[in-house]
């Protein structure tokens, strides 16, 4: 008699985990110490881990120290709103997620995708509810062709796999190369990737009237995001969300 196939299915998923834990033994996303599954971390990384969780602003997503009714914002929103509706990340960028970050953006640790993919969709699951589609921020060219790769690509599609939702990874581009933005201010970040990126020739019809939610990697100060999210709005969007693997929190 025929097994069912969904049971088929699960017997040959368990099986090829096997072969591939035999094949290449399970690493720490973050330390590439030896860990007991694949994508997992080790116990040291994962308590150096500092996971974002409510009480939020309702916009960007910095956490509050204690719960507040209704939709709070922090004093920055307050002050001045960002141009994307809404923010969340999965952690906060220090000590503890650095390595995590870095050795996925520079260390070719892409392995790790599918496991931030499943984080992120948990953490954007309210932007990802009715988000029509997924766009990460681009890469300039010479950048893409040095590191092989954009991480924010792997992680919209990695999410958008996670959420049921579709990814557009070129729908935006970036025309000129800007220089790195460690070391600058808010106001210089804003300056530098000012009119860094377009919508992709061809593409206004998938950006009109839609709900989107760009990926990256690390949210600072939001400027990237903020550029990007301007360029979509501007081509007709109905809303811009933004979401990261990570995100300076200020103490």
């Amino acid at each position: 008699m025929a097994l069912p196939q969904r049971l088929t299915s699960g017997v040959l998923s368990r099986v090829l985990a096997g072969v591939l834990d035999t094949l290449l033994p399970p690493r720490c996303l973050c330390c590439g110490g030896a860990v007991d599954r694949q994508g997992g971390l080790c116990a040291p990384c994962w308590s150096g881990l500092t996971f974002i969780a409510p009480p939020l602003c309702a916009c960007c997503g910095t956490p509050f120290d204690f719960a507040l009714e209704g939709e709070p914002l922090c004093g920055a929103c307050i002050a001045e709103p960002p141009v994307f509706a809404r923010a969340r990340a999965v952690l906060a960028y220090d000590d503890g997620s650095r390595p995590l970050v870095l050795g996925f953006k520079h260390g070719d640790r892409i392995h790790a995708a599918g496991a931030y993919g499943a984080w992120l969709a948990r953490a954007g699951a309210e932007l990802l509810a009715d988000a029509d589609l997924l766009a990460p921020v681009p890469l300039h060219r010479l950048r893409l062709f040095r590191r092989r790769y954009n991480q924010a690509a792997l992680l919209a599609q990695a999410a958008g796999r996670q959420a049921g939702r579709p990814v557009i990874p070129d729908l935006l581009v970036r025309r000129r190369a800007t220089p790195s933005q460690g070391g600058l201010d808010r106001s210089g970040r804003r300056r530098n990737v000012k009119g860094a990126f377009a919508l992709r020739p061809g593409l206004e019809p998938q950006v009109a009237g839609k709900r989107i939610v760009l990926v990256d990697d690390v949210l600072t100060t939001g400027a990237t995001l903020s550029e990007c999210a301007r360029v979509l709005l501007r081509a007709g969007a109905e809303r811009v969300d933004a979401l990261t693997l990570a995100r300076v929190v200020k103490t």
